[in-house]
């Protein structure tokens, strides 16, 4: 029997699919240290502390306990109970319940949940741009369309209501918001959020609010759009362990949203990863109950991110070359370029400068959809962070 020739061509329905920067400059950086090169990474978005102890040794009794068979597809009952009464203690309205709780692989899944499951054909959904790399393509795969909604640099690149209702349209169906931001490190304000929350209620719109740096806020508590919220039937919340309890690898997200939306992404989740691992979300259920020897720990990790930012943004203010946004919260600076506004791709360039003759790796801001600008992430050793500082200052200065 003769088989003719098959050539690979992506479907549709990841055509336009872009590789996420964030990890692509990761692996440059792993192949020039594979090569004999030193390499700071100021790349990543992972907190490079260990899961707090207590985790860990909740997360071990669970494995000899037995935790290791399928749970619940929306999560073992006690972690949805947690995060309920957590949310609960936030929103000042009826009282929320478990079966409004999804627990998924990670909140990059809790995310493209909502959006699979929100958003299609024909939608527009606003995002405050720049932001994470994998919201507009999560809109992309749900078929619908991402529309770029870009705030002010003296803001922060915050939002407000009338730069999205600038860009709104009929088809407008929801919006995508992160506070903390990343890559900015902005912080949306209790009257920011309550102004988009209610422009969005007055317009039908959903509200997506990633609140995954949320408990990493510096000068003033972040706040969640819970805190705020007079209302939750067009509000999904997405939460997670990753980067406040540096719980990367144990992949445990989730969200809060009204209950038939929960039903929704629990019907969604059933056919594609089913429950997220058991153990891991006996670690969840650790971090958010065991009080005061978790809460200590996270408390000291935000601590240190914040000398951290203290000893590195004199040293990049400095530069005559450089504007640097102040970050407020998440782990990240988010800096203009040289060569901005001269051409597409200046902070591409930037970056592979640095990294190919400063051996420091940063993420260009054509990943958030803001090529004059690069993200520079402190979530490293405080002196390999001032170090790559200073080169990261020399180039920028030598190219003015």
């Amino acid at each position: 029997m003769e088989y003719s020739d098959l050539t690979f061509r992506p479907s549709a329905n990841i055509a336009e699919l872009r590789e996420s920067a964030t990890i692509a400059v990761s692996q440059r950086a792993k192949a020039l240290r594979a090569e004999g090169r030193e390499v700071i990474d100021l790349g990543a978005g992972e907190p490079d502390f260990d899961t707090p102890e207590p985790i860990r040794r909740a997360a071990q009794a669970a494995i000899d306990a037995g935790a290791t068979r399928y749970t619940a597809v929306n999560g073992i009952l006690p972690l949805r109970e947690a995060i309920a009464e957590q949310g609960s203690a936030l929103f000042k309205g009826d009282a929320i319940l478990p079966t409004d709780v999804v627990v998924s692989s990670g909140s990059k899944q809790s995310l493209y949940n909502a959006c699979l499951t929100l958003f299609g054909p024909g939608d527009e959904v606003l995002i405050p741009t720049p932001s994470w790399t994998s919201y507009y393509e999560m809109v992309g795969l749900a078929r619908a369309t991402a529309v770029e909604v870009h705030g002010d640099p003296a803001q922060g690149f915050k939002v407000d209501p009338a730069r999205l209702e600038r860009d709104a349209t009929p088809r407008t169906r929801g919006i995508m918001l992160n506070s903390p931001s990343n890559p900015t490190g902005a912080v949306y304000s209790r009257d920011e959020l309550r102004a988009i929350l209610d422009l969005a209620a007055s317009r039908g719109w959903w509200v997506i609010c990633d609140e995954i740096y949320q408990r990493i806020s510096y000068d003033a508590p972040a706040p969640s759009a819970l805190e705020v919220a007079t209302r939750r039937d067009n509000l999904i919340v997405i939460n997670g362990v990753a980067k406040a309890w540096a719980m990367t690898g144990w992949r445990v997200g989730w969200t809060v949203s009204p209950g038939p939306v929960a039903k929704a992404m629990t019907a969604l989740q059933s056919h594609t990863t089913s429950n997220a691992a058991a153990v891991s979300q006996h670690a969840a259920l650790a971090a958010l109950t065991l009080g005061a020897p978790v809460d200590d720990a996270v408390r000291a990790m935000v601590a240190e991110f914040k000398a951290r930012r203290d000893a590195a943004y004199p040293i990049l203010k400095s530069s005559r070359a450089l504007t640097v946004l102040p970050p407020e919260g998440a782990f990240y600076f988010y800096v203009r370029v040289p060569g901005a506004g001269s051409g597409p791709g200046a902070g591409d360039v930037f970056a592979q400068k640095v990294l190919e003759e400063q051996g420091v790796a940063i993420v260009p801001g054509s990943a958030f959809r803001t090529s004059d600008w690069v993200r520079i992430s402190y979530a490293t050793e405080k002196s390999q962070v001032v170090e790559a500082c200073r080169r990261i200052v020399a180039t920028a200065d030598a190219m003015a």
